[in-house]
């Protein structure tokens, strides 16, 4: 009886790490902003300090973090909100819905390389931003409204250099091109190169803080970069960008 208790017990214990092991890796899934990851990372921090703050006697920080902590499902929804959202709607998917979803991320693909590979053939700066999972409303200055397909002739006109919005960025959410000459915050890292110029430095800018990709043509060297997680990938050729832009932006439950 003692050893069928306690291989009963062995088992639970395993299925019990297998079961928090599996919500931990979807969680990150989630969260593959860099802003949630960090606040994640807070909340971790914030949980192996509850213990301390306890038995180093601080009873108002202490007191705060156990009604924080009593709050942390609520906390959660709040800040992932959007991830939760979109995992929700990929959950209701059917066939019919994945397969047409797959064929317009295509689309969108292909009209972003076409367009990228006519702007840098004639050195015509660009800077375009995708948004994924995290809503970029919060981070856009200025802008014109524009609510159109996606399309490379589109795309090409409002770069051209008498375009009134040519020197801002594109944005292209849930699918369709929403705003264009939109300026996005700079990079701040002191590391980044003094030969990076504006557009360059604010596409680094926006997705260190979002999860957004961000396709850049320099309008000196015609050179094609696309910038993600705050590093860029400079020097593309249609294929390659194609290729990454299909890896970054089609769900996993499309592939």
């Amino acid at each position: 009886m003692l050893d069928y208790l306690h291989n009963w017990q062995w088992l639970v214990g395993l299925l019990d790490i297998t079961l928090m092991a599996f919500l931990i890796y979807r969680l990150m899934l989630l969260v593959k902003g860099a802003m949630a990851v960090r606040i994640l990372i807070g909340l971790i921090v914030l949980f192996a300090c509850h213990d301390l703050f306890r038995l180093a006697g601080f009873q108002t920080v202490n007191w705060l973090v156990d009604n924080l902590l009593g709050s942390i499902v609520l906390v959660l929804v709040i800040i992932f909100q959007h991830d939760i959202r979109r995992a929700l709607v990929a959950l209701s998917r059917n066939r019919y819905g994945k397969e047409r979803d797959r064929e317009e991320t295509v689309e969108l693909i292909d009209e972003l390389v076409v367009a990228a590979e006519g702007l840098a053939g004639k050195k015509i700066g660009a800077l375009i931003v995708v948004e994924r999972g995290m809503s970029l409303d919060t981070y856009l200055a200025v802008g014109t409204e524009v609510d159109a397909k996606v399309t490379s002739e589109i795309i090409s006109s409002i770069f051209l250099p008498y375009s009134p919005i040519h020197d801002g960025a594109v944005i292209i959410q849930r699918g369709k091109l929403t705003k264009a000459g939109c300026f996005l915050p700079l990079t701040q890292n002191l590391e980044v190169s003094k030969t990076l110029g504006t557009r360059h430095r604010a596409a680094l800018g926006l997705t260190e803080i979002v999860d957004a990709v961000v396709l850049v043509v320099s309008e000196e060297t015609g050179k094609i970069s696309l910038v993600v997680g705050g590093k860029i990938t400079r020097g593309l050729d249609a294929a390659i960008l194609r290729k990454m832009l299909r890896r970054l932006l089609e769900p996993r439950w499309l592939k």
